[in-house]
């Protein structure tokens, strides 16, 4: 990104249909945008146009083989960008969409490689934010989108969390109000059903496995979900491979029971420290404290994971203790955030 590029401001819209004209003309004419969707703020640009793609990487810092996501109007949309939709995408699509799954299947030759970062497939989801799908409607074309903030850091569930990482590196954001679920979207690999294989679930998010098995059998859940990438191993969906969704903050998730959590945090945690914890642990902590949810409400932690991480930062945080999630249901995908900000780094207690 040119320096010129960086020293501009981003435009603030709103989701008025005049706005959204607006941010449509923008994304036509090549630039980003960053949009709302229930998941997290999207940083957008047209699919379909590799420099404008190229761009998204280049905003973000986002390594070169981290695959995009591609985001459409209406499922009529999705035929176009694979080679086929076999029967248990298409069942999926009909009970799921719009909504916070993503699924993987064999790109076709519409589809620029690079949002798939050289691999073979493309993954497609259809938001279930009326904004998003307005403006993808509205741009006539579909939006490649990942997250709208720096590779690797909180991704952002409002438009001013979105200005803190963008601000002068995209072209406008539209401000479509907080994000409904708060986590990026489910990702389900669906390559290999067509040869006899199982679909595989590479990240949790707000369709559950036990959804996704309601509807179409069993799910393998890749080991990368609770585990980092083996060696070598290239990552088929976004939030695999790297450290991800990182404050500056040391995280580290501390395993185990509520009383446990709270005794090792109250005897570790020094004046710079701060516990990452649930509603009902307050009163009985001895030090600072930032909430992201309740102890048995996954919604809850969804949706305020990702604003609790950044106002770690906020508050300079230095070590942050981080209550361990239950990883039944949505918990999984929390789990697999908190993991990830971790860097894997975890602690046991009783």
């Amino acid at each position: 990104m040119s320096e010129a590029e960086t020293k501009r401001r981003t435009r603030r819209l709103s989701d008025s249909p005049a706005d959204r004209r607006t941010a449509a003309a923008l994304l036509r004419a090549g630039e980003l945008v960053a949009i709302p969707t229930e998941t997290v703020y999207g940083l957008a640009a047209n699919a379909l146009d590799e420099r404008a793609v190229e761009r998204i990487f280049s905003a973000k810092g986002r390594p070169q083989d981290n695959p995009l996501i591609v985001h459409i109007a209406s499922q009529e949309d999705w035929a176009p960008l694979v080679r086929s939709i076999p029967a248990e995408a298409a069942c999926l699509a009909e009970a799921c969409w719009p909504g916070p799954l993503t699924m993987i299947l064999r790109r076709s030759a519409l589809v620029p490689e690079r949002v798939s970062a050289g691999l073979n497939t493309v993954a497609v989801r259809l938001p279930a934010h009326p904004t998003a799908r307005a403006l993808i409607q509205e741009s006539g074309c579909p939006l490649a989108a990942p997250s709208a903030n720096r590779s690797g850091s909180p991704s952002p569930t409002d438009a001013n969390r979105v200005l803190e990482d963008m601000d002068g590196r995209i072209a406008a954001v539209v401000d479509g109000g907080p994000c409904q679920v708060g986590v990026e979207s489910t990702v389900l690999d669906l390559t290999g059903v067509e040869a006899g294989g199982r679909p595989r679930l590479l990240r949790p998010g707000g369709v559950t496995a036990a959804r996704l098995e309601s509807l179409i059998g069993s799910v393998e859940i890749d080991p990368a979900v609770t585990g980092r990438l083996r060696e070598g191993e290239r990552a088929a969906s976004p939030g695999m491979k790297y450290k991800h969704y990182a404050p500056a903050a040391h995280v580290i998730l501390v395993r185990g029971t509520a009383e446990g959590y709270i005794a090792f945090v109250n005897k570790q945690a020094g004046p710079q420290d701060a516990a990452l914890c649930f509603e009902e642990d307050c009163d009985s902590l001895r030090t600072a404290f930032i909430t992201y949810g309740r102890r048995d409400d996954p919604e809850s932690q969804a949706h305020g994971l990702f604003d609790a991480l950044r106002r770690l930062d906020e508050q300079r945080v230095r070590t942050a203790y981080a209550a361990c999630p239950s990883v039944e249901g949505v918990g999984l995908a929390v789990y697999n955030r908190l993991l990830r900000a971790a860097g894997f780094e975890t602690v046991d207690v009783q």
